[in-house]
């Protein structure tokens, strides 16, 4: 079955593929939880810091269309058995026949939906027409609407977020319909739902006023929780801890169950600290309230009884504060047999603070830090002053090294010590000129580093908007910056504060529409969906 779009009406400004939990929650959204989504996606890369950058240059594979391909089939299947029918919304004349009226009213609903915007008259005319020629060739309605599904779930108006801007009053702007997916993806990670799509309709959020009640009525939404955990989770790099590998002979508590409940851990930790409790978000690295299950409660030594998880605080005089002292920070950012102040520094570096760190020069000797047996090099922190006697790399390890030492009180599964090798560690470090001790210590010295809520407030443009800032986006986001430190930086403020922001929606040329940067008078592009075979 083959499918070409319509021309778009407005130029395209920014394309975007979803990805895999926008993909599934889109899913879950439109037909319910009890569609499962058992194939394959095409992997998310990361690029900039973010998955939601690296999406925003992906093309889709091969390979990957045929996973996609595979998935939409399943999933339309499911859609329209036996036990989903009441999905379809309306029942066919004659089941073993096609019906264009009940065929229309559903997959114009569904599509619109999907697509994150209402289907053309043109576009709805050829799902019909797919979704009759199925019944005819297979003498049953509900295939014949799956056919037509499956080829709408493989469509780039569904895998991808295509933004398009109008005209209005001398500039371009985002369509109002580019609006209702950017905040939603933004706040929810989830597609537009129906009260926000009813407001791109009626022109509601290119008004300030109707903006803003969108924006508060997402913000306020037990949903918004979903979004801090999807940027988050982007932010940390979470995703690193789905193939992280140990030495079972050195770390023999680790397994695949440890890491994902480690992430979960760290994810309830900010949502708790940021969404539920509202704290600031320097409190992030200074909370010693987390949750425990039961395989983390064998890593930390402490009975958890529950079968799910458990709230708990750990006490003043202990070291574990903070999420960068939680097992999914440390394992993941760890070597497979032992820890790494280095690579734990580097972390901090490029994913808290936004630092870029160069990568080291080929030919490093890394063997005096390899060699954990060597007597006269008992800790890491010796190892690592004998390392950088070289001088090519004295530069870099400054920068990642006195943040990641005062980590060592963790070894790299994640499991507490005072000592390595029989030698005490020791566990001072520094930061902007501050000496400070442990994970306690850390923590208060990256709160009084402005670099930290300038780094939240650019990863939270650039996840929502897809991109990394421009030159003329420095203002604003330092003025947001500004406030939202003054007020406290609270993670629902700042989104708001972005989610208003007019600079938030401006088109930028060379993303997707040189035709943006030339005027009302340049013609938009060709934008054609791939045909496919059924």
């Amino acid at each position: 079955m083959a499918v070409a779009a319509d021309q778009p009406r407005e130029p395209v400004v920014s394309i975007r593929r979803l990805t895999q939990d926008q993909y599934r929650q889109s899913i879950a959204d439109v037909f319910g939880d009890d569609i499962k989504i058992s194939g394959r996606l095409q992997p998310d890369p990361r690029r900039e810091g973010l998955i939601a950058v690296g999406v925003s240059q992906s093309s889709v594979s091969a390979s990957g269309f045929e996973q996609y391909d595979s998935t939409a089939r399943d999933i339309a299947d499911q859609v329209t058995d036996a036990t989903h029918r009441e999905l379809v919304g309306c029942k066919p004349v004659n089941a073993a026949k096609s019906d264009d009226a009940c065929a229309r009213a559903f997959l114009g609903n569904a599509g619109r939906l999907l697509f994150r915007r209402p289907l053309q008259s043109t576009e709805l005319d050829r799902y019909v027409g797919l979704a009759g020629q199925g019944a005819v060739a297979r003498k049953d309605f509900y295939r014949g609407i799956s056919t037509s599904l499956a080829n709408m779930l493989v469509s780039p108006s569904f895998l991808f977020r295509t933004e398009r801007a109008v005209w209005d009053g001398g500039h371009y702007r985002l369509d109002d319909y580019s609006v209702a997916s950017r905040i939603s993806f933004l706040i929810w990670n989830a597609p537009p739902d129906e009260a926000l799509l009813l407001a791109a309709e009626h022109g509601e959020l290119g008004t300030p006023d109707g903006l803003r009640r969108q924006v508060d009525r997402l913000l306020a939404s037990p949903r918004f929780e979903a979004g801090v955990r999807a940027f988050f989770a982007d932010m940390l790099a979470l995703e690193d801890l789905d193939t992280l590998q140990k030495d079972p002979t050195i770390y023999p508590r680790f397994n695949s169950k440890l890491a994902a409940d480690a992430r979960e851990q760290t994810l309830r930790t900010i949502v708790d600290t940021l969404v539920r409790r509202d704290e600031d978000y320097s409190a992030l690295f200074a909370t010693r309230r987390t949750f425990l299950s039961r395989t983390l409660g064998v890593l930390y030594g402490m009975p958890v009884t529950s079968r799910g998880w458990e709230a708990y605080e750990f006490p003043a005089e202990d070291p574990r504060a903070g999420i960068l002292a939680q097992p999914a920070f440390l394992m993941a950012h760890a070597h497979p047999g032992r820890s790494s102040p280095t690579l734990r520094g580097k972390a901090i570096r490029e994913l808290v603070l936004c630092q870029q760190v160069p990568a080291p020069p080929p030919n490093v000797d890394f063997a005096i830090v390899q060699n954990v047996q060597d007597p006269k090099f008992a800790t890491a922190r010796q190892r690592i002053a004998a390392h950088n006697t070289q001088a090519m790399c004295t530069g870099c390890h400054k920068l990642m090294d006195p943040l990641g030492l005062p980590l060592e009180g963790f070894d790299g599964g994640a499991g507490m010590r005072t000592t390595e090798n029989g030698a005490v560690i020791d566990l001072s470090g520094d930061h902007n000129g501050k000496r400070f001790v442990g994970a306690p210590g850390l923590g208060s010295a990256l709160a009084a580093d402005p670099a930290l809520s300038s780094c939240l407030v650019n990863r939270l443009y650039s996840f929502g908007a897809g991109r990394t800032p421009a030159a003329d986006d420095s203002g604003w986001l330092e003025a947001i910056r500004a406030s939202s430190v003054a007020d406290g930086l609270k993670i629902r403020a700042v989104v708001r504060a972005v989610a208003l922001s007019d600079e938030f929606y401006r088109p930028e040329p060379g993303d997707g529409s040189a035709e943006v940067a030339a005027g009302p008078s340049a013609s938009a592009k060709d934008a054609k969906e791939t045909p496919h075979g059924s």
